[in-house]
């Protein structure tokens, strides 16, 4: 019971230090284009339409 309650700290820790990224929004995202190869149904393309118009509002990135 001694070794968990000793590793919690650092797994805690260790789990938190991958949601720092260091970059804004604008800096890490990019335009998605589809391959020529993807298999595109209606719902991926309405999610692919709907984040390229957010990337184009948010950081006036033309897709």
């Amino acid at each position: 019971m001694k070794f968990v309650a000793w590793m919690r700290g650092p797994l805690v820790l260790f789990s938190l230090s991958g949601c720092a990224t260091g970059g804004s929004y604008c800096e890490l995202a990019r335009v998605i284009r589809p391959s020529v190869n993807d298999r595109m149904t209606p719902e991926t393309e309405k999610q692919i339409l709907t984040e390229n118009e957010k990337l184009a509002a948010i950081c006036g990135v033309k897709p």
